[in-house]
């Protein structure tokens, strides 16, 4: 009688965002765990999905492909390599675009054994006009929209933002910046210190705390330094100078974009189709190699035995009926306040208070199609068009934060590129606060009027629109947020728990740094490494953070 086979261990995996979906591709490619991703949407890549309304497509927040981490960039590529000749605005935009010849694919194929395995292959770089699977390569432009006229970001006192900002304010600016240094307020628990600290009062009270609170609905003064560590740690405006005189001095562009802060690069890699493309690729791949992926179900429960999860609750969103699925590890990028609330028997009774009083902010998308732009700018006639990617709006008597300019991440988010504009309008917002409840079309005019009124379009040009909800798009570091290290404590005490991702750590991680833990997490386990302190160094200690 031949030996029975023994049986494989099995992950569920809550969420099918870039950290959810690294983990289940990573499982399959190095071990013999059996995955199972439980997304409660029907969209694949979290806050990381595309999103598509009649042929035009909606990247949530703005996904730019660059990463510190070796491991990443060469992950993102293997998945979609880079492009090796022009995209379709590549020759019209005059883009400056280091064209790949080579490209390297690693893909999940079935093993004959039952388990995955990896299938490495080498081709000529794909052409963007003739292949879908490809990463653009594309040039990075972002500035602040005040008062009809644009300003650089990161900011940079030069001649021309000087003259916009007036000579006189400049040089209260100027003088407020070297009082900063000399004399730096020396508690920066807050967020207000800390960019007063790097900026000078009188800019940060022109440009950052306006739009900061915007963003988190609360004041600066309530938010705690983390999130601008994380966000821009490194950068100041003697920083941003520099690095604007050495692009003139230099042509060395691979040198430039490892030296400088994530903010400043110029340039940034995307796929064709947007940031969702890649997590529909590979849970593709997940699903085509023993893994599974179940959108529209939701883990609600978590059953510890011993110090061990043992099981999760499952529950089908459209019935609501619920299923136990015994488990060997498991993956959470599922809010920490829900996870805490949902484990039995309950976490001790601090860690569920810190959980319980964990905050997040929620975020609004009105696309909009518009046949041209109508951007004011002292001093010249009306454009059709901008090469933003996106735009910070500044002014506090409008409620849209940011302008996305999809066309210029990629023509091909566009159904029709060259007769049509197709922006995304950011609102940051509560989803216990009236627009978040607003009627879609009501949301649509109210966005139209806001680009009338600062001077962005004019709603003749309006062809249609649409709206998008996402809730808990940024975990907010106020609250009980100081107190989080007592449930990080708890969830290092359970081995096979693995918190990762964006929600998962309540950290306001970026799209690598969240798949960065899921690899560890998947490195961990074969080390068999019970103490996962490495996860949660991630975008605070690592070597790739900007320095």
């Amino acid at each position: 009688m031949s030996e029975a086979t023994p049986k494989r261990r099995v992950a569920i995996i809550a969420g099918a965002g870039p950290a959810g979906l690294t983990a289940a591709w990573e499982l399959l490619a190095r071990t013999d765990i059996i995955p199972i991703v439980i997304e409660p949407t029907l969209a694949t890549g979290g806050i990381a999905q595309t999103f598509t309304y009649k042929g035009n497509r909606i990247d949530i927040g703005g996904h730019r492909f660059f990463s510190k981490s070796q491991r990443v960039m060469e992950w993102w590529f293997s998945i979609l390599p880079r492009q090796g000749a022009p995209a379709s605005d590549d020759a019209t935009q005059a883009h400056d675009v280091e064209f790949a010849a080579e490209a390297m694919v690693r893909r999940l194929v079935p093993g004959e054994d039952g388990c995955a395995r990896v299938e490495e292959s080498r081709g000529p770089a794909p052409d963007p006009e003739r292949v879908d699977a490809v990463m653009l390569q594309r040039p990075r432009l972002s500035r602040i929209y005040w008062r009809e006229n644009f300003f650089p970001y990161p900011l940079g006192i030069t001649l021309l933002v000087a003259w916009r900002l007036g000579l006189i304010n400049t040089a209260l600016i100027g003088l407020s910046y070297i009082k900063s240094r000399l004399f730096p307020l020396r508690d920066e628990t807050y967020l207000d210190a800390f960019f007063t600290n790097r900026f000078g009062r009188r800019l940060y009270e022109t440009f950052f705390r306006g739009y900061t609170e915007k963003v988190w609905g609360v004041k600066c003064a309530e938010i705690r330094a983390d999130w601008g560590a994380q966000r821009i740690k490194g950068l100041s405006l003697t920083r941003a100078v520099t690095h604007a005189v050495r692009d003139l001095l230099s042509s060395d562009f691979a040198k430039q974009q490892r030296t400088r802060e994530t903010s400043l690069i110029t340039r940034f890699f995307y796929p064709k189709f947007g940031p969702g493309q890649v997590w529909e690729v590979v849970e593709r791949q997940v699903a085509e190699c023993g893994g599974t992926v179940r959108h529209g179900a939701r883990v609600t429960g978590v059953t510890l035995e011993g110090n061990r999860v043992s099981r999760v609750t499952v529950e089908d969103c459209a019935t609501g009926q619920r299923e136990e699925m015994p488990c060997d590890f498991f993956f959470s990028t599922m809010p920490v306040r829900d996870l805490v609330a949902g484990t039995s028997p309950p976490p001790p009774a601090p860690v569920r208070e810190v959980a319980d009083g964990l905050k997040y902010r929620d975020f609004l998308t009105v696309g909009l199609l518009l046949r041209r732009l109508h951007v004011r700018e002292k001093g010249r006639s009306p454009q059709a068009m901008v090469r933003d990617n996106w735009i910070y709006v500044q002014d506090e008597s409008v409620q849209v934060g940011r302008i996305q300019v999809f066309n210029n991440w990629s023509p091909y988010l566009v159904a029709d590129p060259a007769h049509t504009v197709w922006i995304g309008l950011e609102y940051f917002l509560n989803d216990t606060d009236a627009l978040w409840h607003t009627a879609d079309a009501d949301l649509v005019a109210l966005g139209t009027r806001e680009l009338e009124q600062v001077g962005f379009a004019q709603a003749r040009d309006v062809i249609d629109g649409c709206v998008l909800r996402m809730p808990k798009a940024y975990p907010a570091y106020f609250g009980t947020y100081d107190r989080l290290g007592e449930v990080r404590a708890w969830v290092n005490s359970v081995p096979n728990l693995f918190c990762i991702g964006r929600n998962g750590m309540h950290r306001y991680n970026n799209q690598d740094h969240s798949m960065l833990t899921a690899m560890l997490a998947v490195d961990n386990i074969i080390a068999g490494q019970a103490d996962d302190s490495n996860l949660w160094d991630v975008n605070l200690e690592m070597v790739y953070q900007e320095e």
